[in-house]
């Protein structure tokens, strides 16, 4: 019997050790601007996506799982396992949306580990030649540019001229090619004749952002007709329109991944990179605001890891989040990192909670703020605009202008344009116990003193820690968007 115990657990202490290096294939898909909530296994009465459902119910979900309130600021905690400031990101436009040249990303630390890597769709974190995936560790690159098909912004940050969500130009390894079809559909399978090109030859990292469900909603004519009349306007039926072609493309993948053998070979992983926008209104699975605020319902997201034969279904309830993407795929696939990669990256791997979701895990802070302030303004003016900290139990939050969420109701989701210049050099603390008040209903701030000036004393030292790599604060704005540059000087067109 004492025999039998100690194999036993020593069969439990190894397990981690056996994931660490196992070198799956890796199927990254994240998704724009969808809430958590817009998800059928989430609650969602209206939107079905039993692909996302089966990923959920097949692997191990986080349940606890915070990103950052936009696009650009999530992406690039992502791939480097640290928060945005200190990447230099504090906006998605104004060349503060770009990542800092002195990070190393994930995907250049797969390749040192033998991997090949290809992204497909949204990238966002500078379309500059020098910025490009290409330049940051992937071999094969397939996309858009800006924050989305066709936007364009004073400065870098803009996609080709006139491009559409059907039949969008795509930069596809330094030449824009002309596509045909839909967005979502483009991409999908571009990774797909990717994947088959490579499978086999050594394990793959395969990086699929689709632009939707991002604004304009504009989605194929026969998704959006299966929510006509069923949701309060166009836009909810175009965007849930944009997920249910998102979900279908996902099961396409799915069943390609068994048909070529490698299904037991690949982790497949979903996230949502930010707070709802258009499907909030019919269901926001009980948080509070969206995108672009540093409530729950701004940060919290889905994140489902799916492994067949390796992983066990099961949810995870600890809290994590982005920055832990990067150490838990370093790991995976066995990579050495150097001593400043290391100092680099402030996440945890995730490995010990993938092979036991009740793995003991410390309590940590992980800090929020929407950036977005006026180019030019100070970054101390604004230290206390829309921000917060949160542990396992409490959320500390800081709007712009104070406020109680209870009169407030839900926040409306933050335009592209900077938030209000009005100064705030003091903050307006609120405090929520999520255990009990995960909408974040009832504030606790003033109940709970000694919570609050820890929490407060910790976003100061955070906050310091900061403003040294805040290095686009001052970037000139390019003279044009080198995608349009680019585009014109190919085809020659206007």
């Amino acid at each position: 019997m004492i025999r039998l115990l100690l194999l036993s657990l020593l069969g439990a202490l190894s397990v981690h050790a056996e994931l660490a290096g196992k070198r799956p294939n890796i199927i990254f898909l994240l998704t724009d601007d969808q809430g958590y909530g817009d998800m059928s296994c989430h609650g969602n009465p209206v939107l079905k996506t039993p692909n996302m459902d089966r990923l959920n119910a097949e692997g191990v979900h986080f349940e606890d799982f915070c990103v950052s309130p936009t696009c650009a600021p999530t992406r690039s905690a992502l791939l480097t396992g640290r928060h945005e400031f200190k990447n230099g990101i504090t906006h998605t436009i104004l060349e503060r949306e770009r990542l800092t040249p002195k990070a190393t990303t994930l995907a250049q630390v797969l390749k040192s580990a033998g991997y090949t890597t290809g992204i497909f769709g949204k990238w966002h974190l500078g379309d500059e030649a020098d910025r490009w995936p290409s330049a940051r560790g992937f071999d094969e690159m397939f996309i858009h540019g800006a924050g989305g098909i066709g936007q364009t912004y004073p400065g870098s940050c803009g996609d080709a001229p006139g491009n559409k969500y059907f039949d969008p130009a795509i930069l596809h390894n330094g030449t824009f090619e002309k596509t045909k079809g839909y967005c979502t559909d483009v991409f999908f399978a571009q990774a797909k004749k990717w994947i088959e090109s490579v499978k086999g030859k050594q394990p793959f990292y395969c990086h699929i952002a689709t632009n939707a469900p991002h604004g304009p909603y504009i989605a194929r004519p026969e998704d959006k007709a299966l929510f006509n009349g069923k949701v309060e306007g166009d836009d909810a039926a175009s965007f849930f329109g944009m997920l249910h072609n998102i979900d279908d493309n996902l099961g396409l993948l799915l069943g390609k991944l068994k048909e070529w053998g490698i299904e037991n070979d690949t982790l497949v992983i979903f996230m949502n990179d930010n707070g709802g926008t258009a499907g909030v209104k019919t269901y926001n699975a009980g948080l509070h605001a969206a995108k672009g605020t540093p409530w729950m319902g701004g940060i919290k997201a889905s994140s489902l890891w799916r492994w067949p034969g390796t992983l066990k279904p099961a949810p995870v309830n600890q809290l994590c989040a982005h920055i832990d993407f990067f150490p838990t795929l370093a790991e995976l696939a066995g990579a050495k990192l150097t001593n400043d990669v290391k100092a680099q990256v402030e996440g945890r791997s995730l490995v010990p909670l993938l092979e036991n979701p009740n793995a003991e895990w410390a309590d940590r802070q992980l800090f929020t703020h929407v950036g977005r302030w006026p180019k030019g303004e100070p970054p101390a003016n604004f230290k206390f605009a829309n921000c917060s900290v949160r542990t396992a139990r409490w959320h500390l939050v800081s709007e712009a202008r104070g406020g109680n969420p209870q009169a407030k109701g839900k926040a409306k989701a933050a335009k592209q344009a900077a938030p209000s210049a009005a100064k705030t050099n003091a903050p307006h603390w609120q405090l929520f116990d999520l255990t009990t008040d995960p909408g974040e209903l009832t504030d606790l701030a003033a109940a709970n003193p000694d919570v609050v000036k820890q929490l407060t004393a910790a976003y100061d030292t955070w906050w310091e820690s900061v403003q040294p790599l805040l290095i686009n604060e001052d970037a000139p704005l390019a003279a044009e968007n080198p995608f349009k540059t680019l585009y014109l000087k190919q085809f020659g067109e206007k």
